[in-house]
């Protein structure tokens, strides 16, 4: 479950998605999750699905890897698809004990759901094209205006940036600790609930100490070099748009465009 976690991961390969500029995958990403809370039928559901799959496609990041990251959310998938599915009121369709699925309900769950996986899946698309330096880079840039009224914009994207970093190293420190309590007799699978949640306190504690002393080890080597923050620095390799992005912008809004007028013209 640990090594499903795809968040802050980096899949490095030539692509035409990993060429892009990062203001414009983060755009994307935006523009792409907006959508699917725009779409209320089967018609603009679909669009997704054929824009999601030409995005995986040529980012030329294999299927399986992509899909690894709706393992992690699979409990809050069955939640939400429960949850909707006999709590929704509207007509009828089946009823046993004093649990009812409506027409309603049943439509509400299938879009939820899909709606949730697609929001992973299109975002795990953005950090697996993109490096967290390039990512925090264009976050930084976007965010840039908000300085004229005193938020510190550098502050808010090293912060991100050190967190995507530290996400690998912590999966992979939970890992071995995991992997040495299990040497040593340890059990995370068996027993009730509580039992499991007990369990879990000689994984946490040794997991939080280390993050501690990394983030300690961190601060001491970023005082060691005199960092003062965003004012005054320049980029190695500052973002400059090439025509790939002007292209990637042009699609973008075309299917942004798209969507509007499915969503408005197209009967529910």
């Amino acid at each position: 479950m640990i090594r499903d976690i795809t968040l802050g991961q980096y899949y490095p390969t030539d692509s035409i998605i990993h060429r892009l500029d990062p203001r414009v995958k983060l755009i994307g990403t935006i523009v792409f999750i907006v959508s699917l809370f725009l779409f209320k039928d089967f018609f603009g559901y679909l669009l997704a699905t054929l824009f999601l799959a030409v995005s995986i496609k040529i980012s030329k990041v294999p299927f399986h890897f992509m899909m690894k990251g709706l393992k992690s959310i699979i409990v809050l998938l069955i939640i939400t698809v429960v949850f909707n599915l006999f709590l929704t009121p509207g007509e009828k369709l089946i009823e046993f004990f004093i649990f009812k699925i409506t027409k309603e309900g049943l439509r509400t769950a299938i879009f939820m759901a899909v709606r949730l996986a697609y929001l992973i899946v299109g975002s795990s698309i953005m950090t697996l094209t993109t490096t967290p330096n390039h990512l925090t880079d264009g976050l930084e840039k976007l965010l840039n205006p908000l300085n004229k009224i005193r938020v510190p914009v550098h502050e808010v994207a090293m912060m991100m940036s050190i967190a995507l970093r530290f996400i690998p190293i912590l999966l992979e420190e939970t890992d071995k600790i995991m992997k040495a309590q299990i040497a040593r007799g340890a059990d995370f699978e068996s027993g009730n609930l509580i039992k499991k949640a007990k369990s879990l306190v000689p994984l946490l504690v040794p997991l939080f100490i280390s993050a501690f002393r990394r983030a300690n080890d961190l601060a001491m080597a970023m005082e060691a070099r005199c960092y003062q923050g965003g004012t005054g620095r320049t980029k190695m390799k500052p973002l400059v748009y090439k025509k790939i992005d002007g292209i990637g912008f042009g699609v973008l809004a075309m299917y942004l465009l798209i969507c509007i007028l499915v969503n408005q013209f197209v009967p529910v």
